[in-house]
C-alpha cells in the first residue's frame, strides 16, 4: 500500500523530472537512469520530508543533486563513435557534445508549460530545443543547474539556493556567469522558427524530405541559411556552411547509390524530425534526423546515428510513411 500511495503522490511529477534530468545531462538514456535514482531516493527519504518546501521543489532538489552527482562520479558517458560506411570529407570542426540525444515530443505531453515562479526567462519551447540543451552541456554543471532552476523553471534565488545547499549570493554569481556563457555558446540570435505544425513548417519540412530522399543536393543547399550546420552525434564530425554540408551530403548520397531512403515523420525536442530507413533488404534503420528551422530556412540538421534511439519514437514511426512525406 505504501508503494501505491507514493506512486500516486509523485506520478504528476515524473515526466517533468525526466525532462529536468535530460536538460542537465543531455542524454535521455542517462536521464532515465538518474530519474530512477531520484525516485528511489525520494521513496527512502519521504519520512524526512517535513513540508518546509513544496513537494515539487523537494523532488527537484533531489533530481538536481542526483544529476550533479552523476556528472561528478561517472562523468559524461560518451558512446563510441560509429565507423562510417564511406569516407567522409574533412569536417569543419569536431563536436564537443557527442553524448547528445534527442527527446521525443511524446514525453513532453502533460509537462507544465509554466515554472513555479514568474522569473523564468525561457519559454517551454526554447528550453527543450536541441541547440539550448547542447549549450547547457558546455556549461560547468552547477552553472547549468542554477540556470535551469532559475531561468527555465522560474525559481527565485532564495528558493534555488537551498536546493543546491548554498547561499542566494552564490546562486546569483553562478547565474550571471551561466547566462553570459550560454549566450556565447548559443551564438547569434536567429529568426524565430515557424509555429509547430503550421503550414509554413510543413511546407519547409516537406521540401527538405523530398530533396533529401531524392539526393538533390542543389535543392537541399537552397533551403539552408548562410550559417547552417550539420552534426551527427555520437560521431564528432560537424559541417558548417553550405559548401561543407553539400560536400558531406554528396558523399553520403553517392554511397547510398540507388537504394531508396524512407523517411517517417515524427517530432523531437519540439522540432520536426524523421526516422530514417534504408530500403534494400527490407527496412534497415538509418538513424534519426532532427531539423532546426529559422524563418523559412534550415539552420541545422542533426542526424543521430545511434539506431537504438529509435525505440523512443516507435509509436509515431509505426504508422504508414513514405520517402518525402512530411
Amino acid at each position: 500500500m505504501a508503494e501505491i500511495a507514493f506512486e500516486e503522490l509523485i506520478v504528476a511529477y515524473r515526466r517533468e523530472l525526466l525532462l529536468h534530468c535530460y536538460r542537465l545531462l543531455g542524454s535521455l538514456t542517462d536521464a532515465e537512469d538518474v530519474l530512477q535514482e531520484t525516485l528511489l531516493a525520494a521513496w527512502r527519504g519521504l519520512g524526512d520530508f517535513q513540508g518546509r518546501a513544496s513537494l515539487r521543489s523537494w523532488l527537484y532538489r533531489i533530481a538536481t543533486n542526483r544529476c550533479l552527482n552523476a556528472l561528478r562520479d561517472r562523468g559524461r558517458r560518451i558512446p563510441p563513435a560509429p565507423n562510417p560506411p564511406f569516407r567522409p570529407p574533412e569536417p569543419s570542426r569536431h563536436g564537443d557534445v557527442p553524448w547528445l540525444q534527442p527527446y521525443p515530443d511524446a514525453l513532453l505531453e502533460h509537462v507544465p508549460d509554466a515554472g513555479p515562479g514568474p522569473e523564468a526567462r525561457y519559454t517551454a519551447r526554447e528550453a527543450v530545443e536541441l541547440a539550448f540543451v547542447a549549450a547547457l552541456q558546455r556549461l560547468p554543471p552547477r552553472q547549468a543547474a542554477v540556470l535551469v532552476l532559475c531561468d527555465v523553471l522560474g525559481y527565485p534565488l532564495g528558493e534555488a539556493a537551498p536546493m543546491l545547499d548554498t547561499t542566494p549570493a552564490a546562486v546569483k554569481g553562478l547565474l550571471q556567469r551561466a547566462r553570459a556563457s550560454l549566450d556565447r555558446h548559443r551564438g547569434n540570435t536567429r529568426d524565430r522558427p515557424p509555429a509547430p505544425e503550421s503550414s509554413q513548417e510543413r511546407r519547409l519540412v516537406r521540401r527538405f524530405a523530398e530533396a533529401f530522399t531524392a539526393g538533390d543536393i542543389g535543392a537541399l543547399v537552397a533551403l539552408l541559411t548562410d550559417d547552417a550546420w550539420l552534426a551527427m552525434p555520437p560521431a564528432p564530425h560537424e559541417y558548417h556552411g553550405a559548401a561543407a554540408i553539400a560536400s558531406f551530403l554528396r558523399a553520403s548520397t553517392e554511397w547510398r547509390a540507388h537504394r531508396r531512403l524512407l523517411l517517417r515523420p515524427t517530432r523531437a525536442n519540439g522540432q520536426p524530425a524523421f526516422g530514417c530507413r534504408l530500403l534494400d533488404a527490407g527496412e534497415r534503420p538509418a538513424g534519426l534526423i532532427v531539423l532546426t528551422l529559422t524563418g523559412d530556412r534550415l539552420h541545422g540538421i542533426t542526424r543521430f546515428l545511434d539506431n537504438r534511439l529509435l525505440h523512443h519514437f516507435e509509436p509515431p514511426l509505426a504508422g504508414q510513411g513514405s520517402g518525402g512525406a512530411a
